[in-house]
């Protein structure tokens, strides 16, 4: 990302222009901290409900739940019919247990249920750690459902034999994982020669940058967000007014590419050095 933030400032331009531009108005959806069981938080299926509504409300038109870590399997199902039934028929739903579901036949009726709510997508659904193509294919037979998958599968190579196993319908990439700017590109550009959509991993100048030149590209991920929380995942270290927080979006409910050379934000430098904990150089 680096190399790419200082090619934008030498021509001047920010980096989704050199990619090859194609927006720069990107669609958000609210991610949500994973569940807790705190008084005013994300402590129950009705809270999840609220918060959806709230974030319908702000403008947005997709929502995304991270339950919690210890809830049995028929809280899971609980909690995405409560959402469901409650902004269902307003918003794209998607859901990420991030592999906490324990069992191939729980995920199943996560599923279902999912199904019975005309969820958008769901991601990592249980215990095999998001990397098994065949364990992905066989649920895919028994779950309407698309699946999201490739958070846990790293680099180009990985990424296209999941995709011939018809291991998942929506392809995950993050230039944290996969190779940085170029990786998630090449990634993109494969999984659009298969026919597939590829969804950038978390927030941050970087995966907007790389949306804005993506065709083939839903949504972007505004997390995490909480009803009562700020958006701990990057934190105010950017100026010049840059957000990830939950009223980040426009009336529309986009969030925009910076369109200064590079990444397109300054870092603050300031901010950084006063919350510093500590300072490692790697020779």
């Amino acid at each position: 990302m680096a190399l790419w933030d200082l090619a934008g400032k030498i021509f001047e331009v920010p980096v989704y222009q050199l990619l090859g531009e194609q927006r720069s108005a990107l669609p958000a959806y609210a991610s949500t901290y994973v569940g807790d069981r705190e008084p005013d938080g994300l402590n129950s299926p009705e809270a999840y409900a609220d918060f959806g509504e709230q974030c319908l409300e702000l403008g947005y038109r997709a929502f995304k739940i991270h339950p919690w870590q210890d809830a049995p399997v028929t809280e899971h199902v609980r909690l995405v019919e409560a959402v469901g039934e409650r902004v269902g028929d307003r918003m794209d739903l998607m859901l990420d247990p991030f592999c906490a579901i324990l069992t191939f036949g729980d995920a199943v009726k996560v599923g279902h249920a999912c199904d019975a709510h005309g969820f958008y997508w769901w991601e990592d659904p249980f215990r095999d750690g998001g990397v098994s193509a065949f364990a992905h294919r066989k649920l895919r037979q028994l779950v309407k459902t698309p699946i999201l998958q490739l958070e846990h599968v790293r680099g180009l190579e990985a990424h296209v034999d999941f995709i011939v196993a018809d291991g998942t319908d929506f392809v995950r990439i993050d230039q944290n994982y996969d190779g940085g700017i170029t990786g998630v590109m090449k990634i993109a550009h494969a999984a659009e020669g298969f026919g597939l959509d590829v969804e950038p991993h978390g927030s941050g100048p970087g995966p907007r940058q790389c949306m804005a030149a993506i065709r083939n590209s839903n949504y972007y991920e505004l997390g995490l967000v909480h009803p009562k929380v700020s958006n701990l995942a990057g934190g105010p270290i950017y100026l010049d007014g840059y957000s990830d927080e939950l009223d980040a979006i426009d009336p529309h409910g986009n969030v925009h590419v910076p369109d200064a050379p590079g990444l397109g934000v300054r870092l603050d430098w300031d901010y950084i050095e006063k919350h510093r904990t500590a300072r490692v150089v790697f020779d």
